[in-house]
């Protein structure tokens, strides 16, 4: 018989995109928060798409970026740097180069949405990050989902399959639709124990400061 898990847990929903870096960064860090409070987390994501007018074959990042934001191409390196710094803080490689494209996620979504029925929404989700961060690879492609859909220990001709009905398409835009409505209009947002919001890549320590927050509160 298996020992119930003594720790205090604590629900966490995060609004996220897979192309979001500053998603993977803030989820490093609220997992060291974990760890060091030794608090679990119920954890749910939720879809965001950054670009949903984002075409078929994507575009250059450094482009994109430009575009989007005015950056220059040294604040744009500045920005490369230092998340690859963070990233490496937190044993997670961003590999950009000058080649990096953004692309299109709501397949991406739908899969997410799938795999949280068949309770792997989580390790998908990292699955993701790793395959379109570390190794740069095209998240819009169904054969580059189907293999990180494979890597997260799913089906594949089961996430085939529900890619191709289109099952999860209208769930995944009412759940968009259901944050927007809320006011969440960049990621990471994340939520702690239903009421309190976070948004952007805070830190451990503020995370942390949350997890305790949150269990004085239920206790």
């Amino acid at each position: 018989m298996t020992t119930p898990d003594p720790r205090p847990v604590v629900q966490i929903d995060i609004v996220s995109d897979v192309v979001c870096p500053w998603c993977i960064v803030g989820f490093r860090q609220l997992d060291q928060a974990l760890k060091q409070e030794n608090v679990l987390a119920r954890l749910r994501w939720h879809p965001f798409e950054l670009n949903p007018n984002m075409g078929a074959d994507g575009q250059n990042l450094r482009e994109h970026i430009a575009e989007k934001y005015g950056s220059t191409p040294e604040q744009s390196q500045q920005a490369r740097d230092q998340l690859t710094a963070l990233g490496a803080e937190l044993g997670f490689a961003f590999n950009f180069t000058e080649e990096s494209r953004i692309y299109n996620t709501f397949a991406a979504h739908q899969l997410l949405d799938w795999a949280e029925g068949q309770g792997r929404q989580h390790p998908l989700k990292l699955a993701l990050f790793e395959v379109y961060f570390t190794q740069q690879r095209d998240v819009s492609d169904p054969e580059v989902l189907i293999a990180a859909v494979t890597t997260a220990g799913l089906d594949p001709d089961a996430a085939r399959a529900a890619l191709a009905s289109g099952a999860h398409v209208q769930p995944v835009r009412e759940k968009q639709q259901f944050w927007t409505s809320r006011g969440i209009s960049g990621v990471p947002s994340m939520v702690f124990g239903g009421k309190y919001l976070l948004t952007g890549a805070q830190g451990t320590d503020t995370y942390a400061q949350m997890l305790q927050r949150c269990l004085a509160e239920a206790a």
